[in-house]
């Protein structure tokens, strides 16, 4: 297949773009540049999205059997693009979000929950569900053909800008007793990059459209078994302090964003971990093991190391060294 990645520098561009490759794909990449240049067998084109004259320059040629936005920014780029390209490829693809459903998303919910309003010809990025939901409308809006809709679930794997398991596997590597958020056997829903990378490449390649919700079983891994695992492949020696839902709260301390992939059981945020995923699943979608995830995101950070983050106005990820503090002493004063 003759593929256009638009992204395909880090995370799942890049999982995309290597998958492609991979397949046997002729794979031509849009970047702005600043990222470094795409995995080498792909032909790369450069422009800022946001500007219209720069991309329609970028775009002025070339067919493709599908595309592939992996864009998170303002959605006028994506109707941008779409409009571009409607009569030049066969399918299109948004990597979208699970975020776009109207909070607190209902536990056990599928592709029919509530979504927040999105407008797709805004340039406004400062409320993500609102972007990602117009995103995905310039996408229906702009081609006009053949879209496939990837809400995926919280992403995890090599390339991992946002920096959620790279903090667990820093932490765990520098050893020392570790407020790990209970409980241990909380059930985990997320999707390794390249496992969405193998699944659009073949949705896109059967011409499958609609909206999915992209993410792994609800019970594929728990908290224990994935900070088990970062013991393991870090070789650490660090002491589990496993610390409860109702100690994490009097600590102060967000899920979420200080205590990274873990929300508490229970509440506003237990939707982000138990979605209705039998749709995709239905058409095809496979995960790999936590341990494959957690080592190769592992050996990926020991070799390139984690790069800046893509939007550094976002909450910072992980614990400080007071939070830490905090959450240790409510553990030993509620939890033993």
């Amino acid at each position: 297949m003759r593929i256009l990645v638009l992204g395909g520098t880090h995370h799942v561009g890049r999982a995309l773009v290597e998958a492609a490759l991979a397949r046997g794909d002729d794979v031509t990449t849009l970047t702005r540049g600043t990222s470094g240049p795409p995995p080498t067998g792909a032909s790369a084109r450069y422009a800022d999205r946001t500007d219209p004259v720069a991309l329609a320059g970028a775009l002025s040629d070339g067919e493709w059997d599908a595309v592939v936005d992996t864009w998170s920014l303002a959605p006028r780029a994506v109707r941008d693009s779409a409009r571009l390209l409607a009569s030049r490829a066969g399918h299109y693809t948004y990597i979208s979000s699970r975020s776009v459903y109207a909070w607190p998303i209902p536990v056990g919910s599928d592709e029919s929950a509530p979504v927040v309003a999105g407008d797709p010809g805004s340039d406004d990025v400062s409320d993500y569900a609102a972007v990602k939901r117009g995103g995905e409308l310039a996408a229906l809006e702009g081609f006009g053909g053949p879209v496939l809709l990837a809400r995926s679930g919280l992403v995890l794997g090599p390339y991992e800008r946002v920096g959620r398991l790279p903090y667990w596997l820093n932490r765990i590597s520098r050893g020392g007793p570790v407020p790990c958020p209970g409980p241990s056997d909380r059930p985990l829903q997320y999707i390794d990059a390249r496992d969405l990378a193998e699944w659009v490449l073949g949705a896109a390649r059967r011409s499958v459209t609609g909206v999915f919700n992209v993410a792994s079983r609800r019970d594929h891994t728990t908290m224990g078994e994935l900070l088990e695992q970062c013991r393991t492949v870090t070789g650490s020696d660090a002491e589990f302090v496993w610390v409860s839902p109702k100690s994490v709260e009097a600590a102060g301390v967000a899920p979420w964003t200080e205590l990274p992939i873990w929300v508490p059981p229970t509440g506003e945020y237990a939707g982000l971990h138990d979605g209705d995923v039998s749709a995709v699943f239905a058409e095809g979608l496979t995960c790999r093991p936590i341990g494959d995830t957690v080592s190769d995101t592992w050996a990926w950070l020991q070799a390139e190391g984690l790069p800046a983050p893509a939007h550094p106005e976002r909450a910072a990820i992980g614990l400080d060294a007071a939070a830490e503090v905090r959450l240790l002493h409510e553990a030993g004063r509620r939890d033993r």
